[in-house]
């Protein structure tokens, strides 16, 4: 049995198919123990790291720090018996280094599109193994030159190059061609310009005219340089004449733009909104509350012993209501599953969290149960994990009704899109002091906005509202709500 292991990316869960080096924990020649971690993974769903499966010593590293990495590839070579002796070349395929180059066959499983103007005039793509050309997915056909069809409008390109051959007498008329007008760069006149999709936006953001250009490229085809070239080159003068004025569209260059990698949360998180919108239909309503008593609630609450080394916050009391409601409205906590309704009995109430990967919403399993100091601890302790960049996978899965609190922004409230599979959703807003109507005088009081946005096939409006009020009610007097339903 081989002696050096190699470490393949594990499904860190739920069907996830690559994940993100962030940092390796080790290097080369790093003696390990088992279920040490070795590597910092982040998945479209979180940061985790990752153990080693065997002691012994780090043989071999096979992807650098910021590489995308598919599930099931090697990263590692881990040598599980470091005192029996050298290792010889051909038993590792890798060679002692930092990032030693991987093994022919992980090589194979790695794709690398040709640079521009590497290939060969004629053919299609570039060299890879076997004698096969590169393409997107695998190997595609063998190198040959490339046929084209004939491009309306446009000349063969024998015709285009070939010197035109003398025309000799017939004794008997035969019908004209016309020989194609060709502009200034030995294109027909009118005729299709050859570039490649970069290079016409390279023209677009730098403003100039492709038709201008004498292509230097592979059967005329215009290049980045061409581009360049002529953006650099200096005006030609123009005669002077008189027009009305027109104001030209602003035209800024690639330098004054930022391009993101759309990956890892904020790939997940796009394609979760993007499925939801276009899938449930979404109902919105808004309450606007006089949070005043349940303020002095938690004042007091702060004061008591077992409470001060609490956190406790308004959002602590919005979950409250929220359990309290689902209680009383437990439609409201289900599922469209096609052609049935899930409703459950436990809710996983999920709270969505700002962090500097994007947007998460991890959430407390079966937060119904657990008492108004529990609830309070478990808050706290998943809001502490997410800022640090630790939630698993298994925290932000199975999710049954959400809080997101915009509040903390300065926000009155909005309109949230629901995550997937849930069906409902509430907006918490900042809590403001304003002028309201109490006991038929008007006083500055602290108000807030809620926000719920559900899912219309399941939550009617009626059931929607309800359960809304029954939110703003608690909210607006916790303790004699508390007292009338439990």
């Amino acid at each position: 049995m081989s002696r050096i292991k190699t470490f393949n990316l594990p499904d860190l869960g739920e069907g996830l198919t690559e994940g993100e080096i962030l940092a390796w924990l080790v290097k080369v020649g790093d003696d390990i123990e088992l279920n040490q971690p070795i590597v910092e993974v982040e998945t479209a769903k979180a940061a985790v790291e990752i153990p080693a499966k065997w002691a012994g010593r780090v043989q071999a590293i096979f992807h650098p720090e910021g590489t995308t990495v598919e599930v099931g590839s090697p990263i590692i070579a881990i040598d599980t018996d470091p005192n029996a002796g050298p290792i010889e070349q051909s038993t590792t395929g890798a060679p002692a280094a930092d990032l030693p180059t991987p093994s022919a066959a992980s090589l194979a499983a790695v794709e690398v599109a040709p640079e521009e103007g590497m290939v060969e005039p004629g053919l299609i793509g570039g060299v890879a193994p076997g004698g096969r050309t590169a393409v997107l997915v695998g190997y595609g056909p063998r190198n040959a030159p490339a046929k084209r069809r004939p491009r309306k409008g446009g000349v063969p390109a024998q015709a285009a190059t070939a010197p035109a051959a003398p025309v000799q007498a017939a004794p008997a008329p035969a019908p004209v061609v016309p020989a194609p007008t060709l502009n200034g760069n030995g294109r027909p006149a009118g005729g299709p310009v050859l570039a490649k999709p970069p290079v016409r936006k390279l023209a677009k953001d730098l403003g100039v005219d492709l038709a201008a250009l004498t292509g230097s490229g592979p059967l005329g085809s215009i290049t980045r340089e061409d581009v360049q070239r002529a953006a650099s080159a200096p005006a030609a003068a123009e005669p002077l004449t008189v027009a009305a004025p027109v104001t030209a569209a602003a035209s800024f260059g690639a330098d004054r733009e930022q391009r993101i990698p759309v990956k890892g949360v904020r790939k997940f998180t796009a394609e979760n909104m993007s499925r939801s919108a276009f899938t449930a239909p979404h109902v919105t309503e808004f309450l606007t509350v006089d949070m005043t008593r349940a303020m002095k609630a938690l004042d007091r609450l702060r004061e008591r012993r077992e409470w001060r080394d609490v956190r406790v916050s308004p959002l602590l009391l919005v979950a409250k209501a929220v359990l309290l409601a689902v209680k009383r409205h437990p439609m409201v906590n289900s599922t469209w599953a096609g052609d049935e309704i899930v409703v459950k009995d436990y809710v996983n109430l999920g709270i969505a969290a700002a962090t500097e990967r994007g947007l998460i919403v991890p959430n407390i399993k079966d937060a119904g149960r657990l008492s108004l100091r529990g609830l309070a601890d478990a808050m706290t302790d998943l809001v502490q994990t997410a800022k640090a960049g630790k939630t698993s996978p298994a925290d932000m899965s199975g999710g049954t009704l959400t809080i997101t609190n915009v509040g903390v922004f300065g926000v009155d409230t909005g309109t949230p899109i629901l995550p997937p599979g849930e069906s409902a959703i509430l907006a918490f807003g900042a809590v403001r002091e304003l002028p309201w109507v109490h006991k038929g005088k008007v006083k500055p009081r602290l108000v807030t906005t809620l926000g719920l946005s559900f899912d219309h096939r399941i939550i009617d409006g009626e059931l929607g509202s309800k359960f809304l009020r029954d939110i703003g009610d608690f909210l607006a007097d916790p303790e004699a709500a508390l007292l009338a339903w439990t």
